[in-house]
């Protein structure tokens, strides 16, 4: 992955994440792939719930864990997301998801996508989350120049 910065947060609870979440989702044009890290339970489905929402979906979010993907709908885009946990081959899947990071319209957010990296654009957003605490976590965005629109006017 091409990365020429980062940005790092800390988070004290779920409705800081939250907050940051969906402020990324609001800035979110289409085109933009997201790649999301953490152990089991660190959080990344209630990220992109938040994400979603500040993207303008209505539609409920869930884990795509057994679904493999999910689609919410904003408008004209789509966010997809991909989990892609349960899979040791993703096989035809990886070709859906080539599919859809090849949307212009689209925003495409991936959860342990390790066994599709060669899928993934160079030019995207990874967030790593650690958990720190009960509720705590720290937040580290890696992105190329080309997609710092997305950080919050903060960083």
């Amino acid at each position: 992955m091409s990365t020429d910065l980062i940005w790092r947060t800390s988070s004290t609870g779920l409705d800081d994440t939250a907050r940051l979440a969906e402020s990324l989702g609001s800035r979110l044009r289409g085109g933009e792939v997201i790649e999301l890290v953490s152990d089991v339970g660190g959080g990344k489905t209630t990220f992109v719930k938040t994400l979603a929402k500040g993207f303008g979906s209505a539609d409920a979010v869930a884990s795509p864990s057994f679904t493999i993907s999910r689609e919410y709908v904003s408008g004209d885009k789509i966010m997809y997301h991909f989990d892609f946990y349960r899979l040791t081959d993703p096989g035809i899947v990886a070709n859906e998801l080539a599919e859809a990071v090849g949307d212009r319209k689209g925003v495409v957010v991936v959860e342990w996508a390790n066994i599709v990296e060669n899928v993934l654009p160079v030019e995207r957003v990874t967030i790593n989350i650690r958990n720190t605490g009960d509720t705590t976590r720290e937040l580290e965005l890696l992105y190329p120049d080309s997609l710092a629109y997305l950080i919050p006017d903060n960083a």
